[in-house]
């Protein structure tokens, strides 16, 4: 999560979105006082700006808009314009597997995706549960006018940051997992229905689809 009271914009890094190559880019140009949340270098550097905060929830590189409450004076927060990129969630849904599968540190999806198939993975209670409770507009909950950004989209959903910013994005790549680009031949008819019933806010808002492969 970066804060920019400078430029505007309060950037929420939901998982396996490719926010971690925003997030680099936009620290490439941080100004002095934006805050920034999470383990880029320029975050870590400037971790002990955090320290004492006192705030809503948790701090960390994907907490929502109002776990930051507290952060900055109400005022100053409400007046930032929260920007956020999105993904298909059939295509997020494989790199997220994907991801924890190459993760060593104590968590229970960890646990799970390392024990299941993806498959078995999917069918798993709380991982439904998680996505159900978590839809990408819950992490902008509270802010004015979102920017949502797809990631298949960029071309056409950058620019009106971009005129925020004042300046031109180029977004490299961060946190590749090992995984194919396409993600169709990774589901059966089941596992495809599961993600659409979990995912179905995000899939609604955004018009995504299964059919469309990852651009190359």
């Amino acid at each position: 999560m970066i804060l920019s009271p400078g430029r505007g914009y309060a950037f929420v890094h939901a998982p396996k979105t490719g926010g971690t190559a925003m997030a680099l880019a936009l620290e490439a140009r941080a100004m002095a006082d934006d805050i920034l949340i999470g383990d880029t270098p320029k975050a870590r550097r400037r971790q002990g700006r955090l320290r004492g905060a006192r705030t809503a929830g948790r701090l960390w590189k994907h907490a929502t808009l109002r776990d930051v409450h507290g952060l900055l004076p109400d005022a100053v927060l409400q007046g930032l314009r929260p920007v956020m990129l999105v993904r298909n969630p059939w295509d997020r849904m494989v790199s997220y597997y994907h991801w924890l599968r190459g993760q060593d540190f104590d968590h229970p999806a960890i646990a799970l995706a390392s024990d299941l198939s993806f498959d078995a993975f999917l069918a798993a209670p709380t991982v439904g549960a998680a996505f159900r409770a978590a839809p990408y507009a819950s992490y902008v909950a509270g802010g004015t006018d979102p920017i949502f950004i797809r990631l298949e989209h960029l071309p056409q959903d950058l620019p009106p940051f971009e005129a925020l910013l004042g300046f031109d994005l180029r977004l490299g790549v961060a946190n590749r997992s090992d995984r194919a680009r396409d993600w169709r031949p990774y589901y059966d008819a089941r596992s495809r229905a599961r993600v659409a019933e979990f995912c179905a806010a995000d899939i609604a808002a955004f018009s995504y689809s299964f059919d469309p492969p990852h651009p190359a």
